[in-house]
């Protein structure tokens, strides 16, 4: 479903259908992330070319063969991870800096890596124009973990991985959650896994789904004969 803005007017018909036709329908019912998402404009994210279906049921280009995560997918998140006002995040894929919005509206500090600078920076002033200042970005590649804010009560990756780096599971403090969408397509498996102290994680599939890969993410081990 493609839903198109133009007045004020056009714009919050669209969000509201966007959460109720495409965000309720996916099991995200949590009041405080469909609130979040009438307050956090997604609009003001979405690369100026493509703002007319900032509504949509699709995954919107960012450039360098990135893409948006739909906006199903980012509610589900938020909802699965349950953030709080102390937790420390890290954010592995700025990207447009949407989900970061997001994650910051509703946790202590959001430390989020891209490998590519321009989304760190294009990200970076969005945020500060809509006065979101507890976020820090930083480039470099984060596929195989990224400890040096750690550790961190939540973890997010928004690229899929083959195989999950055990860093991040060693990166999460007690009652830490990381949400991560692992396999290779078509079919991929988005987890919530949780800590229950050191060394002990506990793992539940939540759905399938099919999104980007990180780059230079862990890779299964191949076999030859």
């Amino acid at each position: 479903m493609s839903i198109s803005i133009e007045n004020g007017s056009d714009q919050e018909r669209a969000r509201f259908n966007m959460v109720e036709q495409q965000i309720r329908p996916w099991e995200v019912l949590d009041t405080k992330v469909l609130d979040l998402l009438h307050i956090v404009k997604r609009e003001d994210y979405v690369p100026a070319i493509y703002k007319a279906l900032a509504f949509g049921d699709l995954e919107i280009p960012l450039g360098h063969g990135e893409k948006m995560l739909s906006p199903k997918l980012e509610a589900r998140i938020l909802q699965e991870l349950a953030v709080t006002a102390h937790d420390r995040i890290l954010e592995v894929g700025t990207g447009s800096g949407y989900l970061t919005a997001l994650l910051a509206s509703q946790g202590a500090h959001v430390y989020s890596v891209d490998l590519i600078e321009e989304f760190a920076k294009s990200a970076g002033a969005k945020l500060a124009h809509h006065g979101i200042r507890n976020v820090t970005l930083e480039t470099g590649d984060a596929a195989h973990g990224w400890d040096r804010h750690g550790p961190y009560d939540v973890i997010v990756l928004t690229g899929s991985t083959p195989v999950l780096s055990e860093a991040f599971q060693q990166s999460l403090t007690a009652g830490g959650r990381l949400f991560v969408v692992v396999g290779e397509a078509p079919a991929m498996d988005a987890r919530l896994i949780t800590c229950a102290g050191v060394g002990a994680y506990g793992t539940a599939s939540l759905f399938e789904t099919c999104i980007p890969a990180l780059r230079n993410a862990p890779q299964r081990t191949r076999f030859a004969f």
